[in-house]
């Protein structure tokens, strides 16, 4: 299996549904703005968001994933379906239960988590109302995750990188198409949600069958696989915890905060994604699988030159993103944002928190290589413990950048706190003799450097020469942005490429 073909196939369905992402953001900023109503729906599209990061992509993936590529490898086809039906019903009892509890307990959820809306009943009633119709979504996304996590191990990357554009589809659909029909128009929003939760699952389950492991959930609390996920969930729960409570604490932050700042945030957010899921979560994606393949085989020097692999790839591409991110935040968020209810204003303020993001762009990307460094080997320890050095360190950010940066001060805090968090991993890989650098980084990143120095003196001549962005149509504006991302990439590529780089040196093949 080559790894970068891999990477190009898992980062195209991804990127296709983080452009779709982008032309829901742009809908749903058009039609609504960044006002009490969108910070409502995004406060109760957050919480599930989390809690799905908590029990299906984090802790359970990392506990689950290595597991299961064990069985794969050593236990046979039966024993691996067994293992999955017995997952599956564990995952399944635990989220109906989770499930339940959220809606019964909306209210409570949301004094504990948005505390600042409590000072406005009409905002508190309508997140309430908001959370109760999106919180059955983490019971089918988790499930959606767990049917993705089967399929990466069997290499069948593409699969569940296209399943999140679905949710995108979905609420485009219902924002143009059902909003108008509703009272309150941003309770659409929610239930669009809940129909691409349905969509995601439905759309794995026959690719599932073709591999041989869609089987029925059962309850097998003996099962020696299932206790060990278990114990190693415990700790990894609490490792995805921290940095969701890092981000849950952001909420508390921003919701005494003036109306729109939890929207700016998510605006910005949402462009910052788009780098990470493209390169990040797609490079931990495959790096996982092949991470563990190479532990189970007892290969140390394959696992360091997979990670270096992992890292110089990283470098290569999320160094030049983080400074265009901040190049071209004011056009970007112009060009995608800023029609009709959505003003100057609320483009200045989200240009201002992506700024921020960006600073910690690189961090965030890092740590989706090198967290799976350690999970792979069903270390979960190790990183639980940087976490908690990178929650407290967060959380000192935010309290001193708020007073004088606002929203974007706990943006800021989120990029430190990742870079934090990448840098003490990075050691602690280096101090367990786990990865070791291959030759050849010093002179790697002098040419990376001298690459985006081009590209960001181009960015910025070409933004002279173009008129003010908030003018022109949305479909002018997009050709505009076009030509100023393709004269960026043309000049970084065409600058590497003059100092020797070539994509074939970043082609390798994981072990088999």
């Amino acid at each position: 299996m080559n790894l970068l073909k891999s990477l190009a196939t898992t980062s195209s369905m991804t990127l296709a549904s983080r452009v779709l992402g982008f032309a829901r953001d742009a809908i749903v900023a058009r039609m609504f703005g960044a006002t009490m109503a969108t910070d409502a729906f995004n406060v109760a599209f957050k919480l599930p968001n989390l809690l799905r990061r908590i029990f299906a992509e984090g802790a359970f993936s990392q506990a689950f994933v290595p597991i299961l590529a064990e069985y794969k490898n050593t236990q046979g086809e039966e024993a691996t379906r067994i293992f999955v039906s017995y997952i599956a019903g564990l995952l399944t009892m635990v989220l109906a239960v989770v499930t339940v509890l959220g809606i019964i307990g909306a209210p409570i959820v949301l004094w504990i988590t948005a505390p600042g809306f409590a000072n406005t009943p009409e905002r508190f009633d309508l997140t309430v109302q908001l959370l109760r119709i999106t919180f059955p979504y983490i019971f089918l996304i988790s499930l959606a995750s767990l049917a993705g996590g089967i399929l990466n191990t069997w290499n069948r990357f593409s699969v569940p990188a296209f399943a999140p554009t679905l949710l995108n589809v979905s609420q485009i659909f219902f924002a143009l198409v059902i909003a108008p029909h509703f009272a309150q128009p941003i309770v659409a929003l929610a239930w669009g949600v809940i129909a691409g939760g349905i969509l995601q699952l439905g759309y794995q389950l026959p690719h599932l069958k073709k591999i041989g492991m869609l089987v029925l959930p059962r309850l097998q609390f003996k099962d020696a696989g299932v206790w060990r996920v278990l114990r190693q969930m415990g700790p990894a729960i609490f490792s995805v915890s921290v940095g969701q409570i890092s981000l849950l604490i952001n909420t508390i932050f921003a919701s005494w905060l003036r109306p729109g700042s939890i929207s700016w945030m998510y605006y910005a957010d949402r462009l910052m994604e788009f780098p990470t899921g493209v390169l990040g979560v797609a490079l931990g994606t495959i790096l996982l699988p092949s991470l563990a393949k190479a532990h189970a085989s007892k290969s140390p020097e394959e696992y360091s030159r997979l990670l270096d692999w992992g890292l110089r790839l990283c470098m290569l591409l999320a160094l030049p993103s983080a400074v265009a991110l901040a190049v071209i935040s004011g056009p970007l968020v112009s060009s995608l944002f800023q029609y009709q209810k959505f003003g100057a204003f609320d483009a200045w303020m989200t240009q201002q928190a992506l700024i921020a993001y960006a600073v910690g762009l690189i961090g965030l990307i890092m740590v989706k290589i090198l967290a799976p460094g350690f999970y792979a080997r069903q270390d979960i320890k190790t990183p639980v413990k940087m976490a908690v050095i990178t929650l407290v360190f967060t959380q000192l950010m935010n309290l001193a950048f708020i007073w004088k940066l606002q929203h974007a001060g706990l943006a800021l805090a989120i990029g430190l706190g990742a870079c934090c968090n990448a840098s003490l991993l990075y050691w602690q890989l280096r101090r367990k003799n786990i990865f070791t650098p291959q030759p050849g980084w010093a002179l790697f990143m002098l040419k990376l450097v001298m690459g985006v120095v081009v590209m960001a003196a181009v960015l910025g001549a070409v933004m002279w020469l173009m008129p003010a962005w908030d003018t022109g149509l949305m479909p002018i504006r997009i050709a505009r942005l076009g030509v100023l991302v393709a004269a960026g990439l043309l000049a970084y590529f065409g600058t590497l490429g003059a100092l020797g780089f070539r994509p074939g040196q970043f082609s390798r093949s994981a072990v088999q």
